[in-house]
């Protein structure tokens, strides 16, 4: 039964739906799944780099880890194909690495590696 006001004689309305978003169990839901999205991203950035127990190892095996330097990717991968250099506006020497991987006569697959002043910094491979 609802309390009556005694001045005006009306009802109080009833409190307006929670809207969904903003239920305690669907925004705990909402942060335990991106949290575990940034940590798969963290530990996505940087398990190569733990994978291998040295770089000697990731060249014997023809793989390539951020961190190494254009020496130990020549070694593994061989010489690239094309070579693009860039400075950034503070001065930072980047270059872009493709390789070409000829399957057939007609078909090529492209790979890239990026380098920030002698480190490999990422690729796509």
């Amino acid at each position: 039964m609802r309390a009556v006001d005694t001045m005006t004689h009306e009802t109080p309305a009833a409190l307006p739906p929670v809207p969904f978003l903003r239920r305690r169990s669907v925004r705990l839901a909402l942060y335990g799944v991106l949290g575990a999205i940034l940590l798969g991203m963290l530990t996505w950035r940087f398990l190569p780099y733990y994978q291998y127990t040295s770089l000697d190892e990731a060249i014997a095996k023809k793989r390539v880890v951020v961190g190494m330097s254009r020496e130990q990717v020549l070694k593994s991968w061989g010489s690239p194909y094309k070579i693009d250099v860039t400075y950034t506006d503070s001065g930072t020497r980047r270059e872009l690495w493709v390789f070409e991987d000829w399957i057939d006569s007609a078909t090529v697959k492209h790979r890239y590696l990026y380098f920030e002043e002698n480190a490999l910094v990422g690729g796509w491979y």
